[in-house]
């Protein structure tokens, strides 16, 4: 059986350790902030996202059959970028005020510069994300993934490709996760289903796109 280790923000493992910290054990970098907002400013940036944002539900092709997803994503960027993914084309959306407030933050913290933005809402923990990793030609080689969450906390879980290793993180509401260097070559990440979530949960993965 691989390895699997837990780094649950109930235990006290999770809790001696000082923000930021990569949460991996090899090959690539994952640095989880844990929250970048209070609890106050975090809500109203959920409840915003939850009202303003016109969620759609999302679509693929798989095996030339045409899937539309219970979960609902948005698609946002500088200039309205075309992205492709499981055989459907998105084009950006220009940036809302709140969107681009959060965006600096995430770039005050990383140090980078992104143009564009995937959301995706998630019901209750009825809805889920399959293992996958984001290594498409247009986001370049060890690219960097500023992945933000609000509202309900979600497990989310890295799996090695080659020792089928395990890692599992909380996110909290408010909080910032980095997927940097050569994380999207050697791992998967998936948002495992759960009965014990009933509540929805925004998830923000702001990118570079190469054009």
């Amino acid at each position: 059986m691989a390895d699997q280790a837990h780094f649950n923000l109930g235990d006290s493992h999770e809790e001696s350790l000082a923000y930021p910290h990569n949460v991996l054990t090899r090959d690539g970098e994952v640095i989880y902030h844990g929250a970048i907002f209070d609890q106050e400013k975090a809500n109203k940036i959920y409840a915003n996202l939850m009202n303003k944002i016109p969620w759609k539900h999302d679509e693929a092709f798989i095996y030339g059959k045409h899937i539309i997803t219970a979960r609902k994503v948005a698609w946002y960027g500088d200039e309205d970028y075309d992205y492709s993914y499981s055989g459907k084309t998105r084009t950006a959306m220009k940036w809302t005020p709140e969107l681009l407030k959060v965006k600096h933050a995430a770039e005050q913290k990383t140090g980078m510069i992104y143009n564009s933005c995937l959301l995706n809402l998630y019901a209750d923990g009825s809805q889920g994300m399959a293992w996958h990793s984001d290594d498409e030609k247009c986001l370049g080689n060890d690219t960097n993934i500023a992945s933000m969450s609000f509202g309900a906390e979600r497990r989310f879980d890295f799996r090695h490709k080659a020792s089928r290793e395990k890692i599992s993180v909380m996110l909290q509401n408010g909080s910032l996760l980095v997927m940097q260097g050569s994380t999207q070559t050697h791992w998967q990440h998936q948002i495992p289903k759960t009965t014990k979530v009933t509540t929805p949960r925004v998830n923000l993965t702001f990118r570079t796109m190469q054009f």
